[in-house]
């Protein structure tokens, strides 16, 4: 629990007390799963977030082709979950795999609930945590659709270096909206 003590600490200037973060530890549930094992497979309700200890986690859909289309990656420190799903309680049109051997700390939605009201710190860091992600999101669309492969693709390396060594290129590929080909192309242009 140390690493989910740290991490909410790196949000707030004067830190969770102790006292708080027995409280909100509380709440979590340790899961395991092997390489390949589904976190989330579409069709299912997204029962729990999860914030990653270690490992590597992947979501993505596939279209009628079998063509796979990344739409997240996830890597020690950050929350993995289908939102719409964990929110409206709807199936899930996405698949959330292990890239890697991954260990998390799961929560439901109803437990989340719960302590949005009896920690006001958490309820902070939740607050913070969205505010960037709906930044990201909206950064991420904007480049996806007015910005060059190459911009991307600099993007990319610049905000998430450690990914690269932890996926396949045709994973980064499809996660960039590319083919593995215009990933080659783009990486030995630079």
């Amino acid at each position: 629990m140390k690493q989910l003590f740290d991490y909410i600490n790196s949000y707030l200037p004067n830190g969770i007390s102790e006292g708080e973060f027995e409280i909100v530890k509380n709440y979590f549930t340790p899961k395991r799963l092997r390489k390949r094992q589904y976190f989330l497979q579409e069709g299912d309700i997204c029962k729990y977030y999860g914030f990653i200890l270690s490992g590597a986690m992947r979501q993505y859909c596939v279209d009628d082709k079998g063509t796979v289309f990344i739409v997240q990656l996830f890597i020690e420190n950050w929350w993995v979950g289908d939102r719409e799903s964990y929110t409206t309680a709807t199936p899930s049109k996405y698949n959330i795999d292990t890239w890697e051997d991954t260990e998390l700390l799961l929560i439901t939605r109803d437990d989340v609930t719960e302590l949005l009201n009896r920690s006001p710190a958490f309820a902070k860091v939740v607050r913070i945590m969205d505010d960037r992600n709906s930044i990201a999101n909206q950064k991420r669309l904007t480049s996806s659709i007015s910005g060059r492969a190459e911009q991307r693709y600099a993007d990319f390396v610049s905000y998430h270096p450690d990914f690269l060594d932890r996926f396949p290129q045709h994973t980064i590929a499809s996660y960039l909206g590319f083919t593995k080909d215009t990933l080659s192309r783009i990486k030995r242009q630079i």
